[in-house]
């Protein structure tokens, strides 16, 4: 059997488009663009999801890098994990920017 080994680099985009491949996460990321930090409590009032779905959704981000969260007891402050977002920003950038048929489709 063929194994196929993945670059360092492939591992790490598609492991950002999946946290990044539900509606949810994104409202989540683009809610906390827009702050320094926040507490759990203020993410799951601009939601229209359960808590524990909040929650599963933040553990996504979390483990993909793309948000740190910090205990401050009782409550979960998280943030933008800024340099996995940079990191983020280039790897999408650099993809997309590869694209060979960039004036037409590719299907023309």
């Amino acid at each position: 059997m063929k194994t196929k080994q993945y670059t360092t680099e492939q591992e790490q985009i598609a492991r950002f488009a999946k946290a990044l491949g539900h509606p949810a996460r994104m409202a989540i990321l683009i809610f906390l663009t827009k702050q320094e930090s926040c507490y759990f409590g203020d993410i799951h009032e601009e939601l229209p999801i359960a808590k524990a779905t909040v929650s599963q959704h933040l553990k996504e981000l979390k483990d993909a890098g793309l948000i740190q969260g910090e205990i401050e007891t009782p409550k979960v402050k998280y943030c933008i994990n800024r340099e996995n977002w940079e990191l983020a920003r280039k790897l999408f950038t650099g993809f997309f920017g590869e694209c060979k048929c960039k004036d037409t489709s590719c299907c023309e």
